[in-house]
């Protein structure tokens, strides 16, 4: 906030020139005339010496471990304008009643209390905190509060280029901007919105705007993102970006899974390999990140691991819910309403007690996690990206730096939708996709796909009875515990029909929802590593291959889907291939219904599988 224009307050204090301020600090006037820097220096030998003469720190902020809570974080609002998977279901959550959501009085005054006990910065947050009307005034009036050094937002980026220069203006110090992916047809497959160039042209806006470094927060996803780890870290050769690497994190409507996370340790050994000379920068006191450097890079990378290495210990962070909740810890499900107690009338020192009692029962390490951390499988060791055999959502594209540095110079304007389609290589009228990344593979996603014919071998043996029924004709798993393992692959086909009017707006990529044949593509790569989810009496198969194609064809205003799944077990993978398949062709279903709800879903069958004591089987 020293950068900023002066605020009101420094005005007011400036007014004599030869007075003290309560604190003691000395104070001189701003004459007029006076370069306006003379005053930033003001403000800045003021905060020093407050620093140096603070008082000692609120007891009702400091927790029985000795933790002095600085750091608050308010929510906006519980409303957002994207979906992300992780995050939300797609048709949102049930939301409190307006009535019961803190006004923007009761806001500042929550915020007003908590500075005067010592909080120097306060975190806007949501839901999505720029969706709220109000945002840039209640920036403007916490600035407005003395002791209160940084404000700053966490945003999805979706409306920042439009409300940043307004936030500055008001007072906003710092940023951190949600972006999970650097692929425009993935991010739409993530928050199941569009909005990717809307994201790239907000934090263009912020570096434009001198903000330094600009926070970028990406949770990290195994099977989704990880493959994007270097991608993000070239970002920060040439910009002032902070690049934060989250581990995932369980929430309650996540559905959380050890398998999907990704250690700091995992990721920072995949940095490594190709930066070995990255180097550990000093942590700050309370921080929850680990940073680090590529020597001559301009910005930085850093680590939160909320999962692997707690930082419970130093703690500093307190939370306010925009239906007026205290949280004094994110995993906790204690929660103590300020917001029933102020409208009920609770004076000052009332609501002080009341927090104080809260942060005194804030326990050292939250018992929720330490049970997770304790139930936790191993990690599981890090694959190369060099690996033709890992599982891929969506290629990489060739030359990526030198096509986001094209992106971040003209991000804004209709230049982002040219360079969307150059980016992802759509080509009409015939348009291929296809998941597999291998070392001679086209680079681009929608490139051409050649379908290889089934070869036919005979009839395989077969069995007259049914594996997946006990002897009395009940549903029972398969025990698989005996069988040896061997090498399993699977292909497996569909056919969607879709008609002249939706077929033909696949082809151009113009169907409002978005890129059919990506969305579908993912979704089926994405339904293969979840198919003992969706079919009951199918064993959790550890894929290592996954390859999902789509072609068009004219002739039947169709698109043909050929999913390939391969892994080392005592099981098959006939059934993720099917899965992958049925899912890929539902989607087209999804994203194409809205045009033609004549469109017929058929030819779905296994086209081939090898390995097992079955011996191999190929479609005539």
């Amino acid at each position: 906030m020293a950068a900023r224009p002066v605020s009101r307050m420094l005005q007011r204090v400036l007014r004599s020139s030869v007075r003290s301020c309560s604190s003691g600090a000395p104070v001189t006037q701003h004459r007029p005339g006076e370069p306006s820097q003379t005053a930033v220096e003001e403000l800045s030998r003021r905060r020093q010496f407050l620093r140096e003469h603070a008082a000692p720190f609120s007891a009702f902020l400091t927790d029985s471990f000795g933790r002095q809570h600085s750091y608050l974080r308010i929510s906006l609002t519980e409303k957002c304008n994207l979906r992300c998977q992780y995050c939300m279901p797609e048709e949102g959550v049930p939301l409190t009643p307006k009535a019961d959501l803190l006004t923007t009085e009761e806001i500042l005054t929550l915020a007003r209390l908590f500075v005067k006990e010592g909080v120097d910065k306060i975190r806007l947050t949501g839901g999505e905190p720029l969706i709220r009307p109000d945002v840039v005034d209640i920036v403007a009036q916490l600035h407005r509060l003395e002791g209160l050094r940084t404000i700053g937002i966490t945003t999805n980026g979706i409306n920042l280029a439009r409300l940043l220069p307004q936030l500055q203006k008001a007072g906003l110090s710092a940023i951190n901007i949600s972006l999970d992916t650097l692929v425009p047809a993935k991010f739409e497959f993530i928050v199941r919105r569009k909005g990717f160039h809307k994201v790239m042209e907000g934090i263009h806006k912020a570096i434009e705007l001198g903000y330094s470094p600009v926070k970028v927060n990406c949770v990290v996803m195994r099977g989704l993102n990880e493959d994007e780890l270097l991608d993000f870290v070239a970002l920060t050769e040439g910009l002032p970006l902070d690049v934060r690497f989250i581990e995932y994190m369980p929430f309650d409507g996540n559905k959380w899974n050890f398998k999907k996370m990704v250690s700091y340790k995992e990721m920072l050994d995949t940095l490594r390999q190709q930066w070995p000379e990255l180097e550990k920068l000093p942590e700050e006191e309370s921080s929850t990140a680990k940073a680090f450097k590529v020597p001559g890079f301009r910005g930085q990378v850093s680590f939160i691991t909320s999962m692997s290495e707690h930082f419970c210990g130093t703690c500093n962070r307190l939370r306010i819910t925009a239906d007026g909740n205290l949280k004094v810890c994110l995993f906790g499900n204690s929660e103590v309403s300020l917001r029933d107690h102020l409208r009920a009338g609770a004076s000052e020192e009332e609501l002080l007690q009341i927090i104080g009692a809260a942060v005194g029962r804030k326990k050292r390490q939250h018992a929720e996690l330490l049970l997770m951390l304790q139930d936790s499988p191993p990690a599981i060791p890090s694959i190369s990206s060099q690996d033709p055999f890992r599982v891929q959502g969506i290629g990489h594209r060739v030359s990526f730096s030198n096509q986001m540095a094209t992106l971040w110079k003209g991000c804004r304007g209709p230049q982002t939708s040219l360079l969307a389609q150059r980016w992802l290589g759509s080509s009409p009228p015939q348009r291929h996709c296809s998941s597999r990344l291998d070392s001679d593979t086209n680079p681009k996603c929608l490139s051409a796909v050649s379908w290889a014919p089934a070869t036919p071998s005979g009839p395989p043996p077969t069995s007259d009875q049914l594996t997946h029924v006990d002897a009395e004709g009940r549903a029972a798993m398969v025990d698989v515990g005996g069988k040896p393992d061997t090498e399993r692959l699977a292909v497996a086909s569909a056919v969607v029909l879709l008609g002249p009017v939706a077929f033909k707006l696949v082809q151009k990529n113009q169907l409002k929802k978005g890129d059919a044949l990506v969305v579908a593509q993912l979704a089926g790569v994405q339904a293969a590593k979840q198919t003992s989810q969706l079919i009951p009496l199918c064993h959790h198969v550890a894929l290592s291959h996954i390859e999902v194609q789509l072609e068009l064809d004219s002739t039947r205003h169709a698109v043909g889907i050929q999913a390939s799944c391969r892994a080392r077990g005592p099981t098959g993978v006939e059934m993720e291939a099917l899965t992958a398949a049925a899912v890929a062709a539902l989607t087209l279903y999804d994203m194409c219904k809205a045009v033609s709800r004549d469109i017929v879903l058929g030819e779905i069958k296994l086209i081939s599988k090898t390995g097992g004591q079955r011996g191999d089987f190929h479609r005539t």
